[in-house]
């Protein structure tokens, strides 16, 4: 894997991403942050989604994070860029699965915070993420046979 990994974020988990680009950076990820560059609550996460999704996708083996209230727009969001294969992952497991079956490219996290509240079971303290995150980047894909007959009927989809 690549220690190339591209990140984005809405003002909703604002606070979150700085510390995880800083926590990934300590680890000696190369990070490149598409924004927010500031808080502004009026902001919309498709304008900084879409082109950090774009950019993974041009470079083969690395990966994304994308964060948002919930991560469940950042999902769909990154999803529509061919080679994106993004997942909402809530914990340990999903996260493991996730890579290891599915050879997810893009991990979307939820800050847990809407409208200046904590949503419940949203997500995420930052000792939370940060465990989802370890075992996301450090989980490889099984390479089985039926997972690769998966992805590629998966692929065949795409536009």
């Amino acid at each position: 894997m690549s220690k190339l990994v591209f990140i984005a974020s809405d003002h909703a988990a604002f606070d979150l991403k700085k510390q995880i680009k800083k926590y990934l950076t300590g680890l000696g990820y190369q990070v490149k942050d598409f924004g927010a560059y500031s808080y502004n609550p009026e902001d919309d996460y498709p304008d900084f989604i879409f082109p950090a999704a774009q950019a993974m996708a041009k470079h083969k083996g690395s990966r994304g994070i994308m964060l948002g209230g919930s991560g469940l727009g950042e999902c769909i969001v990154a999803n529509k860029i061919k080679g994106v294969r993004a997942v909402r992952a809530w914990d340990i497991m999903s996260a493991k699965m996730s890579r290891a079956h599915n050879d997810a490219n893009v991990l979307c996290l939820g800050a847990g915070k809407t409208k200046d509240k904590a949503a419940h079971g949203m997500i995420l303290t930052l000792t939370q993420a940060k465990s989802i995150l370890n075992i996301w980047l450090k989980t490889p894909f099984s390479g089985k046979l039926r997972h690769i007959r998966r992805l590629k009927k998966i692929s065949q989809y795409e536009a």
